[in-house]
This record gives structure tokens, sequence and C-alpha cells, in this order.
């Protein structure tokens, strides 16, 4: 028996679309990608509009069953891919990983790490990003509250930063909402996007 079958919502990828599957074995509905070009239905429209209608959002560990459905996000919703260290890497991080639910769908995730730097500990944003449709309900939101409340309750970190193309308005006036601050601009930070600058966004917790 298959363990997944197609039901609600889609995003284009270079191969084709992904689809929200529920997934039996996993209890959730996650990601999954369609090789081809098929038509997005007057019945998948509607599926995705009951879901978004009433919304229940639940973040979830990242684990080795839904790193791909991971993965799959990321291709869909940033310009810039992520090589295997980096998922090997947020398979370790415990509560610094997690996936984002609408209604049990996988919309969402949100990875960080530590840095030490000169003897300041800082936690490093490295991806929190949402799928399109299902942005502006409180998602990006309920990720970063997630953040905050986790270098709160450690209590010893000096500052939260991460990185945003110079073009990207809303994910500016997002972290802004939350009190960071662009500190620096570094010029061609990505490779093969443009534009290849980025704004270094920081939010201090400790004053020196």
């Amino acid at each position: 028996m298959r363990s997944e079958v197609c039901f609600s919502h889609y995003a284009p990828c270079g191969a084709g679309f992904f689809f929200l599957c529920y997934a039996h074995s996993l209890h959730r509905f996650v990601l999954s990608c369609q090789c081809q070009n098929l038509p997005l239905t007057a019945h998948l429209r509607e599926l995705s509009s009951e879901h978004r209608s009433t919304g229940r959002i639940e973040l979830g560990d990242v684990t080795p069953h839904n790193i791909k459905q991971l993965k799959l996000l990321n291709q869909v919703v940033f310009p810039v891919s992520y090589n295997d260290k980096f998922y090997k890497d947020v398979l370790e991080a415990g509560e610094l990983a997690k996936l984002a639910y609408y209604n049990d769908m996988v919309v969402g995730g949100v990875c960080c790490r530590v840095d030490v730097l000169d003897g300041q500990r800082r936690l490093y944003i490295m991806t929190l990003g949402c799928l399109a449709p299902y942005r502006r309900l409180g998602i990006g939101t309920k990720m970063l509250e997630h953040v905050l409340n986790f270098v709160e309750r450690e209590g010893n970190f000096n500052s939260i930063f991460l990185h945003v193309q110079v073009n990207n308005d809303g994910a500016l006036d997002f972290y802004k909402k939350f009190g960071f601050e662009v500190v620096e601009t570094k010029q061609h930070y990505y490779k093969r996007i443009e534009p290849a600058d980025a704004h270094v966004l920081q939010k201090t917790l400790v004053k020196s």
C-alpha cells in the first residue's frame, strides 16, 4: 500500500510541482514532488482554501524521517541551495531546527546554529521561510518566537543575526518588527543570484 496520497497544496519547482501529501507513516501532511507539469485543479484550490480558513500552527522536530521534506521546502522557498553538510548539522541541531505545520501540512521551516566570535556567543538564523501561499498567517512569527524564546531560556547569547538579500523588503520589515537592525551590508555575499549583496540583520541581547 502506498504510504502517501496526494491531498492539497502545490508550489512550482524546476521539475514540475510540489504537492502536500498525507504520509500515513508519519501521521503528517508532507511535501511530495510530482515531476511532471500537471495543472492545479479546482478541487485542490478548494482544499487549499479550506485549510487556510481554520489555521492551526504547530512546530515539529526535524528528524531523519522528514529531512527530505525540509530539503524540498528550502528548494522552493530560497534562491540558494544548501549542501549535505547543512542538513547533517540540522539533524543535530535539536531545538534550533523546526518544521512548521499549518493544519498538519508542512509549510515552513527554521534552522539555526550557535556561533562564537571574540568570546561572544551568537545565534545565527541560517534559514527561516514559509511557502508563499501561507505567508502572513503568523507562521513566520511562530518560528521566530520559538528562536527568541530559546535564547531567552538559555540566557547566555549576546545577539541573534542573519543575512537578508538587499531587495527582500518583506523580510527586512518582518525582522525589524522584532527589534532587528541592519548592522552591515556584505557585497557579493551570494553566488549566482542577483542582487548578490546581503544585509546583516542583528538583534542585540546583551549590551556591551
